[in-house]
Formats: C-alpha cells, structure tokens, sequence
C-alpha cells in the first residue's frame, strides 16, 4: 500500500502556494475532498497515484509530484530464455461435470506419476506431408484462428487456452514434415498462435506465464525465419511493465523495439507504448512526440494478406484509443473522456473484450472529473461483459473506479451500483 509521504505533502503545499490556489480551489480541480488533501499535505495521509497525477497536471509539475509516490510495484518477472519448445508437457483433465483444466506439468511429475496414468500418443513418427495437406493445413488454421481471435472477445480465456494451444503444437509438429516454404508459413501462424496465446494468458493475471509463451512465438517465429518478433516481444513486456506503473520501465523497453530494422508496425506499436509510458511519467511533451510517431507509422501500413495482424484487430484508430488511455494518466480526465467516446463509438459492439477495457476506463476519466452520475450510467451496462470476458487488466482499472465511487457513497446510483461493482473488483481470473 502506498505509504504517508511528508516529502510529497510539503512539495504539493508548495506548488499549489506558488499557483495562488487554496485548498478549496485544488480540491475543486482535483475532485478529492479538502480535508482528504490537507492530510495529504500535512503527511498524515498516502497519496494515490491517481491523486499525484490529478494534482502534477492541476499545477503544472512535469511529472515531478508523480515521481515523488512511492510505488509498491511487483519486481519485472525475469525475462523467459530463448531456447527449444521442448521445456514442459501440457495434461487436459475434464471432469463429467464441466470442469477442468489445463496445465503444465514438468517430466520429472510425469515420471513420478507414472506413464500408466497418462493417456499419451507419440508423435514424430509420421511422413512427410504433401504440398497440398500442408497448404489446406495452413488455410485451415488461419481461419480458425482468426475465429478464436473474435471468441475472444466475448468468452473467458480458460474457453479458449486449451484450443490455442493445442493448436500451436500441430502446427510445430506439421512443420516438420512440411516442405521448407510451407514450414516457415507454418510455423509463422504458430508463433501468432503463441503470442495470441501470452496475451490471453496475461489476461487471467499470470504475467509469468504470458512471458513464457510470448518467447515461445520468438522462438517459433526464429525457426521460420522471423527474427522481427523478437522486436515485438518487448512491445509485450512493456505492457507488462506497465500494468505493474513502471514508467520507466515501459519506456526503455518499448524505445529498444523501435529499431529501424523492423517493420513499422511493430515499431509503431512500441511508440504507443512508449507514449503510454511517458503518461505515467506526467512527461506530456514526450507523450505526445511517441504518438505522433506512433501515427507516422501505422498510418498507411499494409498489413501482410497471409498473416494475421499483430496486435489489436479490433481498434479502428489504435492511436487514438491510446491517446485517449494517455490523457487520463496524465490526469486530465475531462480531455481523456471525450476522446475515448469518440473512440469507443467506432469500436464494433461485439467486440465485447475492447469494448469492455475502453469503456471501463472512460467511466473511470468521468468519475475523475467529478462527473459521478454519469459514471455511473457508463459503468452498468458493462458489468455483464467484465463478467463474461473475466480480465485481470480490466479488473485493476474497475478497483480504481470502485475506489472513486467509494468517495461518493451519498450516491443513489453509486449505493445501487456498488455492490456487483465491489464483486467484481475483487475476483480473481487465473
């Protein structure tokens, strides 16, 4: 939990002082109570983030009132090694009654447990595969993955995990028996496979465990020939770094996928998130300099016919989706609002998943403002789709709005909506 901070107290006293505002002015600006912000002043009470961001962008600080809240922000996990597919062996267990599930499971439980108990088939042994198996394979595949692609916009991701990977390792398994063109196409569609993959699995919290399969795509994507992936690896633990508020982390990662080797989507996708990164900073000037370039890049980029796109499929404008996302962080909600309305508004209504993350967080920039009621009104209609999509990155933003509302409990449409809104802030997804 963030901790009282006499350092950040005294520097918010001074800067508002040398604005000429009292504390019924900033507490006016800012949306939090006067008495909420004298503790804060006098260090008897933490600042939230959300607060530091509010007040640096009220006065004008450059980041510098952000810098000052200690973050209590889980360590990077440590970067997967790249290496062969081989590392582990994946058991289905489904039981008569609907549940289930799909795991790992290392060779030395496998041993222990005993083959006997392990319903196993062996593969390798098989021929080769004719030019045509393997492009009727590959058209197959392609198609079905841009189906899970869309169920993944309605359903959780334990629906879809046990597919995808299984999926995955045909593919693998196929390229070995494929002639040497249709291996690379092969394998290229698996790697999507296993980056789509890391980010489902990063959607049920387990960072981890989504950074082992990203690199499990830069390795496929290495064996067909692909060494760009690996550029966009680092787009992906900056998303990580991200949801952990780790401005500087998020940048330098997304600076070292924009090497002018790879193509300019990937590197139009790093400048988004290196903007995302100077949001949490309060650096606005860089912010906005990474989304021009963001937009320099992506506009115009025609994507590859024979391979799924990288990234969202489902931003019509991903630029300024992001731009709206980076307004609020940079607390100015007002601005960060209108924006992610115009956005949300050209976002199809059955990509529920997007439809669900955007408009979380535009609830959350009008809740900011002040603008409780209509907050409110946002958030209802979305409770049922944060339940059928079940995100973990989702549910950080509906804390924060949950922690919002709590601050307006006088409410009739907040007392009516806290309840389920409490629900679901809390439940796990993995």
């Amino acid at each position: 939990m963030p901790q009282p901070s006499t350092e950040f107290g005294e520097e918010l006293r001074k800067r508002r002082l040398d604005a000429g505002l009292s504390l019924t002015a900033l507490s006016a600006a800012v949306h939090y109570s006067k008495a909420q912000l004298s503790k804060v002043e006098r260090g008897i009470k933490a600042p939230s983030r959300d607060l530091a961001r509010l007040c640096d962008a009220t006065l004008q600080a450059g980041g510098a009132l952000i810098a000052l809240v200690a973050t209590s922000a889980s360590s990077t996990p440590d970067e997967p090694e790249p290496g062969e597919f081989n590392e582990e062996e994946w058991t289905m267990q489904l039981s008569p009654d609907g549940s289930g599930w799909f795991q790992p499971l290392g060779r030395r439980q496998i041993v222990s447990v005993g083959a006997a108990s392990l319903m196993r088939w062996r593969t390798g042994d098989q021929g080769p595969v004719s030019p045509t198996t393997g492009a009727g394979m590959l058209e197959a595949s392609r198609s079905l993955f841009t189906h899970y692609r869309r169920l993944g916009q309605t359903v959780e991701p334990g629906f879809l995990l046990p597919g995808l990977i299984a999926q995955t390792h045909t593919l693998r398994e196929l390229s070995a028996h494929a002639d040497s063109r249709t291996r690379q196409k092969l394998l290229a569609l698996g790697s999507r496979y296993a980056e789509y993959i890391g980010w489902l699995v990063q959607e049920t919290g387990d960072e981890q465990a989504a950074l082992w399969w990203t690199q499990r795509a830069v390795d496929l994507a290495a064996a067909g020939g692909d060494q760009a992936l690996a550029g966009y690896a680092l787009v992906r633990r900056a998303l990580v770094t991200l949801y952990q508020d780790d401005a500087e982390q998020t940048v330098a990662l997304a600076q070292k996928a924009q090497s002018g080797t790879l193509p300019p989507r990937i590197r139009g996708l790093a400048a988004q998130r290196e903007a995302q990164g100077h949001a949490l900073a309060g650096d606005r000037d860089a912010c906005q300099r990474a989304l021009d370039q963001a937009r320099a890049l992506l506009t115009g980029q025609a994507d590859d016919a024979d391979a799924p796109v990288i990234g969202s499929m489902h931003l019509p404008d991903s630029v300024g989706m992001v731009t709206g996302w980076c307004l609020f962080d940079l607390g100015r909600p007002r601005e960060a609002a209108e924006e992610l309305n115009r956005q949300l508004a050209r976002v199809s209504p059955d990509a529920v998943r997007t439809q669900v993350r955007y408009g979380v967080r535009r609830a959350l920039s009008y809740a900011a403002d002040g603008e409780i009621d209509h907050a409110c009104m946002l958030t209802e209609p979305l409770l049922d789709g944060v339940t059928a999509v079940r995100s973990a990155t989702v549910t950080l933003d509906l804390r924060r709005l949950a922690r919002v509302m709590a601050r307006h409990s006088d409410h009739a449409p907040v007392r009516r909506l806290s309840p389920r809104l409490g629900t679901l802030s809390r439940f796990t997804t993995s």
